[in-house]
């Protein structure tokens, strides 16, 4: 089957550092559904698992944490699924990616595609989805339904790909969202995607805040830099608040005062752990996925891909890798076609 893969960590515009290669076919385990990957998206995990260092692969190693496709084939304990069913999923980032015609994928964490969109747009929205699904409403204390009623949110990095369907949830869940953008291009995607107010987060945050009339926060969700908001959220945020954190800081953070004095509650995202210490509820994660495509496929919510490159390749991988490298995309980019 056709794959792309690295054998060495290079820099981006290195022509080896993603490469066109032919691997075996796999074979579907116990609990796997052998996938036909038809369309997949790229995301700041891929790029970081990539990024230069000095070791090097035996075997060629498939990245890839988003993908659209068809059920091929399953494995004896698989229920809920069968083959021809059209697909969408992150996956586990401990085992071979999606950047490969054929992927093994544990059906537990696999949900159908929304029938309303096309694969390109499904393979937009795994891994961001289940990101803030599980950062909003299953690691912060909100309700997915109302939990938001009367309660104000700021989403730092609006514009991004957890940050546009954050949005939305956050609004479906009652909401009032602040989002953060710096152009005008990403201002306005963020006010489409459902923002009701949107702020500059090259500027200083409490006074664009008080301005709209917030002089405290009850939540807010950094998708981000750690560091470099930590001390503001900490004295904007009301007591008894929460924040919500994707991006490891770079250095120490102090998380006492205003932190403690405040009781806030401080919360990480990671939508790898469940797959990778194989919690004994990574089945939610197949659930989120069932649930919000019949969101999708109901119009309470809305796609996010921004771009599409076709077809599949190393060259086309190396350019989305780089366009989100530049740190200025919108939305999500899709991959279609082999």
């Amino acid at each position: 089957m056709k794959a792309i893969a690295l054998t060495r960590y290079l820099p981006i515009d290195d022509p080896q550092s993603l490469i066109d290669v032919e691997l075996p076919r796999p074979v579907p385990g116990e609990h796997d559904l052998l996938v036909r990957v038809e369309a997949v998206s790229v995301n700041p995990v891929d790029t970081k698992i990539r990024s230069p260092k000095p070791q090097v692969e035996a075997q060629p190693k498939v990245l890839g944490y988003d993908a659209a496709g068809t059920v091929e084939a399953i494995g004896e304990s698989v229920a809920g699924f069968t083959p021809g069913d059209r697909v969408y999923y992150a996956g586990d980032v401990t085992r071979p990616g999606s950047n490969a015609e054929y992927q093994l994928v544990d059906a537990r964490l696999v949900g159908h595609a929304p029938k309303s969109l096309d694969l390109a747009d499904a393979a937009a929205l795994p891994l961001t989805t289940i990101t803030a699904w599980e950062l909003l409403f299953q690691r912060m204390p909100f309700d997915s339904e109302h939990g938001g009623d009367g309660k104000s949110l700021l989403i730092i990095g609006g514009a991004g790909g957890v940050g546009s369907i954050a949005i939305q949830l956050a609004r479906r869940a009652g909401f009032t969202v602040i989002a953060t953008a710096s152009r005008t291009e990403t201002i306005d995607w963020c006010r489409s995607m459902g923002a009701q107010h949107v702020i500059n987060h090259r500027q200083p945050l409490a006074s664009q805040l008080a301005s709209l009339g917030f002089v405290q926060i009850d939540a807010a969700i950094n998708l981000a830099d750690t560091d470099r908001y930590w001390e503001a959220l900490g004295e904007l945020l009301a007591p008894q608040g929460h924040v919500g954190l994707i991006v490891e800081p770079s250095g120490t953070l102090k998380i006492g005062d205003p932190y403690k004095a405040k009781c806030i509650g401080i919360h990480w995202e990671m939508m790898f752990a469940r797959p990778r210490f194989k919690t004994a509820d990574q089945a939610e994660q197949g659930r989120i996925l069932q649930r919000v495509a019949a969101l999708l496929d109901a119009g309470e919510l809305r796609g996010t891909r921004t771009e599409t490159l076709t077809p599949i390749n190393a060259a086309n991988l190396r350019e989305a890798h780089r366009q989100l490298e530049s740190g200025t995309s919108i939305g999500k980019l899709a991959l279609v076609g082999w």
